[in-house]
């Protein structure tokens, strides 16, 4: 493989960044906030050459954007991840067996981590912050989107690591091109685990074609049920910030399924929308609700493709369903398990909702924005795991660490 060189060296990383203890780490980890922040200016002309290159209505350009703002933002993510304690070398089990062994079970890190990621740059720091803090080093796959971006902040990275006189190789960025994403893919031996992050035609390549362990990570089909005993008010708030903060993310609102005896709220309720140009496909029932009270150029008849869509866009979808079980039967049909969520102020509904649903993150009366990271007080993420093998939602620190048993004894034999 052509790439091969960068696996070797990273490999060898993974060997020295163990010999770091916390306080080093954290030091690096303020530095580079710091150096984010100085070098604001920097990244967003190499930002700018990025965009330029991007029609700016398609959904991935806010994704690539990157302003003052959310460069100061990411930085303080970074000082976050640094403030927060370190999952390594926490005892998860301990126990002396009958033959006087002493056996502990204890958190280490997984090694080598290679992510693939699309037009998202924010992701190369993210990743770095989070890797480095649980002693693992990063192979970093970028898309050829962000490409100047990602250049320039894997370059800061790496400048304040060799300025702490550490291997710039704890982070590896790779060329752009389709041939390192193959050879991240085939670098048995050398990374132990592979995240893709994007698309849901990312991720499936990804697990079509990896020969490495792969934590699928991502791709967001989001529904929200409005019940019949659902607070019209709180309905209002929830759906709007679900579907217009930010449409570009894998937690925005995709389709709302709302109960037939509530369609008449239905216009109250996505009132505004139209504000925000949102796109409504709607279903026969909440169509005809709907007619004459929501823009003409807005509305649309639903059709069977945009249930189970992913719209990362100002678009979404409306089912009108007979009650809790068959917005149930819905989700389960078409949800990607990443986030749901229920309007209702039935207790009953509200626990079968939470229980039933299998999704990473399941609401009652709140939005679905909230799956994120930072939001439940994890740091910066490294991706929200939509698997159930070893990590399920947003994947903090922890969930960049495996274990070891580790087995002291005085000279036992069987």
């Amino acid at each position: 493989m052509e790439n091969n060189r960068y696996f070797q060296h990273a490999l060898e990383a993974s060997r020295e960044i163990s010999l770091l203890n916390t306080t080093q780490i954290n030091a690096v980890l303020l530095d580079l906030a710091d150096a984010v922040d100085q070098h604001s200016s920097q990244i967003i002309t190499e930002n700018a050459k990025d965009l330029a290159l991007m029609a700016v209505e398609d959904p991935k350009y806010d994704r690539l954007k990157l302003t003052r703002k959310v460069i100061a933002d990411i930085a303080n993510d970074i000082r976050q991840v640094a403030a927060l304690s370190s999952p390594l070398g926490q005892v998860l089990l301990e126990k002396t067996m009958p033959n006087a062994l002493k056996i502990s079970k204890v958190t280490v890190p997984l090694g080598v981590v290679g992510v693939i990621y699309e037009a998202r740059p924010n992701v190369t720091l993210d990743v770095f912050s989070l890797c480095f803090k649980t002693g693992n080093v990063c192979v970093l796959k970028g898309g050829s989107d962000a490409a100047h971006s990602n250049l320039t902040i894997a370059a800061i990275i790496q400048d304040v690591l060799k300025a702490h006189h550490l291997n710039p190789a704890f982070v590896t960025l790779l060329p752009s091109d389709r041939q390192a994403t193959h050879d991240l893919l085939h670098a048995v031996g050398y990374v132990d685990v592979i995240i893709p992050r994007g698309s849901q035609q990312l991720i499936n390549y990804v697990r079509e074609n990896s020969r490495i362990p792969v934590i699928e990570t991502g791709a967001g089909i989001v529904h929200i049920y409005f019940d019949s005993d659902g607070d019209a008010e709180k309905g209002k708030a929830i759906i709007m910030n679900a579907k217009t903060r930010r449409v570009s993310v894998c937690n925005a609102l995709d389709c709302l399924l709302i109960h037939e005896d509530r369609l008449d709220d239905l216009p109250s309720m996505l009132s505004l929308m139209a504000d925000q140009q949102v796109e409504v496909f709607a279903d026969e029932q909440a169509y005809q609700h709907l007619k004459g009270h929501y823009p003409e150029h807005l509305l649309q008849p639903a059709s069977a493709e945009h249930y189970g869509t992913e719209f990362l866009d100002y678009k979404m979808s409306v089912k009108t369903v007979a009650g809790l079980d068959e917005a149930l039967a819905h989700i389960a049909v078409y949800s990607s398990k990443h986030s749901e969520a229920i309007i209702s102020e039935h207790p009953e509904h509200l626990e079968r909702f939470l229980n039933e649903v299998d999704a990473a993150a399941v609401y009652a009366n709140a939005s679905t924005a909230f799956t994120d990271g930072g939001q439940f007080g994890l740091g910066a993420e490294i991706g929200i795991s939509t698997q159930k093998l070893h990590a399920r939602g947003p994947m903090g620190l922890e969930a960049l660490t495996s274990y070891k048993w580790l087995i002291r004894g005085e000279g036992q034999i069987r």
